[in-house]
């Protein structure tokens, strides 16, 4: 039932981006540490409520990399990291990223027309880079089975389905309530 994530968010510490509250947790950016048992109990309650019949997992660089790799390695399913820069390789798709305290261009490679991938995320907030990567997964041809988030934050999560057509599976939703992470649910 995700008792550690549970009780090490409630821990976490709150910072402040401009106006954009931040919750700083070992899952989500890595600080203080990952621990083993933290990455497992995530990656066992994935493959409890993933789709996992798919060709590949796919996240983005650079804090989806720790749950992925270990889901990888529970599932036997390779991985395709959605990087921060670019390679030049001949079929990479860029893609624009906005989301509430940053921006750039994130690059996908060995993605192709047909490939069923699920993507894996740490953290939902504002959407932006979620929004990016299905569009550009789309654009590609890929089939997305299934969107898994391990941390949702705030309320954006109803719309971004609607618009964007898919069903987003988190395992945990937060907010941050006078500068304290709170457990909804």
């Amino acid at each position: 039932m995700l008792k550690r994530v549970k009780e090490t968010l409630r821990d976490a510490p709150v910072v402040k981006f401009g106006d954009y509250m931040y919750f700083v947790h070992p899952v989500t950016d890595g600080v203080p540490e990952m621990t083993p048992t933290l990455l497992e109990e995530i990656v066992d309650e994935i493959v409890k409520i993933a789709d996992l019949d798919c060709d590949r997992l796919i996240t983005a660089e650079a804090m989806g990399i720790p749950v992925t790799t270990a889901l990888s390695l529970k599932t036997g399913l390779p991985f395709s990291i959605i990087r921060k820069r670019e390679y030049r390789l001949p079929g990479e798709f860029k893609v624009d990223q906005q989301t509430g305290y940053s921006n750039g261009t994130m690059s996908i490679n060995g993605v192709r027309k047909g490939d069923r991938v699920v993507f894996i995320d740490v953290v939902l907030s504002t959407g932006g880079t979620l929004r990016a990567i299905v569009k550009a997964l789309r654009s590609i041809g890929a089939v997305l089975k299934d969107v898994i988030i391990v941390v949702e934050k705030g309320e954006g999560k109803a719309a971004l389905e609607k618009e964007l057509g898919v069903c987003i599976k988190t395992l945990v939703k937060v907010d941050i309530v006078d500068g304290k992470v709170w457990i909804i649910g």
